[in-house]
């Protein structure tokens, strides 16, 4: 599932149901996004393959958008940064 929230309204952009989303999917998403909605300055992300995938980043910086990754999970024992996993689990 790829879930794409605007971080200062906290509106859902955008929700991708598949069994197996690729970095096509999160391009076709975000070129779709920002067509529509305009460019952001930044994207925060996880580090899965879909988002680091040099195609991604190339693409990013061609559009002049910086990339900010969550290092690693929330968990109870780790408490890394829950914002953007609570964010996520509001939809899921």
């Amino acid at each position: 599932m790829l879930t794409i929230i605007d971080e200062f309204t906290r509106e859902c952009l955008a929700i991708d149901v598949a069994r197996k989303l690729n970095h096509d999917d999160v391009l076709e998403c975000l070129a779709w996004l920002m067509t529509t909605r305009g460019v952001p300055d930044h994207i925060r992300s996880d580090n899965g393959s879909e988002f680091t995938a040099h195609a991604v980043r190339d693409w990013l910086n061609r559009v002049d958008v910086k990339t900010q990754y969550i290092t690693r999970a929330w968990s109870p024992s780790s408490p890394a940064n829950p914002l953007p996993q609570k964010a996520v689990r509001t939809f899921s």
